[in-house]
């Protein structure tokens, strides 16, 4: 795909079909790498778990990517951190709120970050309705299908909202790091940032068994499917495509959790959790097809 050849007011019929599908491939990547990552918690726990996947992704993107960092200029270095400081919070927030909410009801609560990320954007009344109505179905979440239920864990919950809110950032920050930097020395740089923050939270949390080689081959395939895989589709498809747009194409990464959750941990959630679930969804790709028709390119 190049971008440097199109005229500003041209158009291509099919130009966006590769962005999508990118962005499609990463939602199921990293929502069944977090999957596999949460097996990980009873030896590493979560911040153990969330320092294996960034530091093996860093060094995996490091040796492929070879990042010249030397020519960058200062406004690409501080893109690189800001987006480094938002894959730390989101991924460490995300993995604490996974380790005490089932891995769908986790995703589902963090989804309203980039949703009401994109209403934002967009500025318009019936965008707002759809965040409300995404908002609605956490609450449903939150009202368990009989009186004897067990209650979400609300430290989980605040979990979960810390990484929505870093989610929308790092949207922001990937899309104006995308535009600066055209290749995947911006990813690389931001991993490496990011895997550095967490040393101390990985470090007290795992321990010695952060070493143990077993622990290391599921970290290597977490780190594959939850940052190297998805955040390279992402990134290139944040190239070409509008913050907006991206943040609401993702409508379908509680479903994916959802179903990540019953293959690999065998999570199943009662019909209230499903209709709360798929509610956020209908939100998600209801604002999807109202924004379709003013298009924002990020260039």
């Amino acid at each position: 795909m190049t971008t440097g050849t199109r005229s500003p007011g041209t158009t291509e019929p099919h130009s966006q079909l590769l962005p999508v599908v990118s962005v499609l491939g990463a939602v199921l990547s990293v929502q069944f790498g977090a999957a596999f990552a949460s097996t990980l918690f009873d030896t590493v726990g979560a911040g153990g778990a969330v320092f294996l996947r960034l530091t093996i992704a860093a060094l995996i993107l490091g040796v492929l990517v070879r990042p010249r960092w030397r020519r960058w200029t200062r406004s690409q270095r501080q893109g690189m951190l800001a987006l480094g400081v938002a894959l730390a919070v989101m991924n460490s927030a995300f993995y604490e709120a996974v380790a005490r909410l089932p891995l769908g009801t986790a995703v589902t609560i963090e989804f309203l970050g980039p949703l009401t990320l994109a209403a934002l954007l967009s500025r318009r009344l019936r965008d707002g309705v759809w965040v409300l109505a995404a908002l609605a179905g956490v609450v449903l979440l939150g009202l368990r299908e009989n009186s004897g239920g067990e209650s979400l864990d609300l430290v989980g919950v605040a979990f979960a909202l810390t990484a929505g809110a870093a989610w929308a950032g790092y949207i922001i920050a990937g899309s104006n790091l995308a535009a600066k930097v055209p290749s995947a020395d911006g990813l690389a740089g931001a991993s490496i940032v990011a895997a550095v923050l967490t040393i101390p939270l990985g470090v007290v949390s795992g321990g010695s068994e952060l070493f143990d080689p077993r622990i290391l081959a599921v970290g290597a395939g977490v780190a594959l499917l939850s940052s190297v895989i998805p955040y390279s589709l992402e990134l290139r498809a944040l190239r070409v495509m509008s913050k907006k747009v991206f943040a609401v194409l993702i409508a379908l990464e509680p479903a994916a959790a959802t179903l990540a959750g019953v293959i690999v941990l065998g999570q199943l959630l009662g019909m209230q959790s499903l209709a709360a679930i798929a509610l956020v969804v209908t939100a998600g790709v209801g604002s999807v097809l109202s924004s379709r028709s003013r298009p924002d390119r990020v260039n």
